[in-house]
């Protein structure tokens, strides 16, 4: 198994969702930079969920606790390790349904890989609580990027069938950062009926997925590799790593099967003495590089797979054909805490892809001119 992501920057992520704590490792930080815990908790409030029939009724505290690499509000350059208890675990709710596979989980593929040995309470390793030390290490990444100059932002493109607002119709791309508690939408009209939806497919014992959109501002041209190690291998690479993310598409992505070469091209232009242009449906990235333009991305987030319904599946030990009916504690719609989850991994690829680039004194003294 390999938790490890990274390469000047790199990120280690540990724990199960019933073990006593999930956390991270993030190398490669240069010295010296601020970390904001006031900041981190925002992002961590943003993922948290608060048991009111449209998160799981699992709620935690989700405290981020340091244990090496941050001394008065600094980074020290070396290993940075954090943790975040377990502290609201129902294990029983698990143990009358051990031998029978969940539909749409990682049940049958882990018995398949680990032989019995992985940690199946609360789904163990592949859980979405393990994202939550992801948002924790990506926040501190976040904050050094807003320092360069750069932001992330994501915002709930869809949910069960409701559409937000256009990122286009965001002007100057400003994007606005949600309250607490609420859904992260560039039309906050949108949040009643896409928490009604949530809520009847929950009442129905089911559950919505969506899409959520990723935009990166600021960034300079020349950031990525052509082949293996573009901006888009790297990203995906990444957001496909989030449980329950299905797909991915940078720019017009796959709108651009119903386009003609000059409706794809994006022309060049000069603008305030910089080379721009004139639209952005390539996503910010042209031959695995950026261009100087936004970085545009969606990916599809599927429904959860834990519904209260009863479904057909396999007794795994006994290699008969069974009926499961999941009992627990589970999220109707994951998407809404999700988009904190996203937001936090691309920032931390962003930070791994300019720290390649301009090297780790960069992180802290800004970039070059280019």
């Amino acid at each position: 198994m390999k938790n490890t992501f990274g390469s000047a920057v790199s990120l280690t992520i540990f724990g199960e969702s019933h073990g006593p704590a999930i956390g991270a490792v993030l190398d490669g930080l240069a010295a010296g930079l601020p970390v904001d815990t006031d900041f981190i908790n925002i992002r961590m409030d943003r993922r948290r969920a608060r048991g009111d029939g449209l998160s799981t009724a699992r709620t935690e505290p989700d405290e981020v606790e340091f244990l090496s690499g941050v001394l008065d509000g600094h980074t020290t350059g070396t290993a940075l390790t954090l943790m975040v208890r377990n502290t609201n675990t129902r294990s029983g709710d698990y143990a009358k349904t051990a031998a029978l596979l969940r539909p749409g989980h990682a049940d049958y593929t882990a018995f398949a890989k680990y032989e019995g040995y992985q940690d199946a309470r609360g789904g163990g390793h592949f859980s979405g609580r393990i994202t939550a030390a992801a948002v924790a290490a990506g926040a501190i990444c976040e904050q050094t990027l807003q320092n360069l100059g750069i932001r992330v932002y994501t915002h709930i493109a869809a949910c069960a069938g409701v559409q937000d607002a256009p990122l286009s119709s965001a002007a100057g791309l400003f994007m606005p950062e949600p309250e607490p508690g609420h859904f992260a939408l560039l039309d906050p009209d949108k949040e009643a009926p896409m928490q009604a939806a949530i809520r009847a497919a929950g009442a129905e014992g089911d559950s919505v997925g969506g899409i959520l959109e990723t935009v990166v501002t600021g960034i300079p041209a020349g950031i990525g590799e052509p082949w293996f190690d573009s901006v888009e291998s790297t990203l995906a690479h990444l957001l496909f790593a989030v449980p329950a993310v299905k797909g991915i598409e940078f720019g017009a992505g796959f709108k651009f099967a119903e386009m003609r070469g000059s409706e794809a091209n994006d022309a060049f232009r000069m603008r305030d003495g910089q080379i721009r242009t004139a639209t952005n449906r390539n996503g910010g990235i042209n031959g695995g590089i950026t261009n100087g333009m936004p970085i545009v991305l969606r990916t599809v987030v599927k429904p959860t797979p834990s519904i209260y319904r009863p479904q057909d599946t396999v007794d795994y030990p006994a290699r008969q054909d069974a009926e499961i009916q999941i009992k627990g504690r589970h999220d109707p719609c994951i998407v809404p805490r999700a988009a904190v989850v996203q937001n936090s991994l691309t920032a931390f690829g962003i930070l791994d892809l300019l720290s390649i680039r301009y090297g780790t004194l960069a992180q802290k003294h800004g970039l070059p001119d280019v």
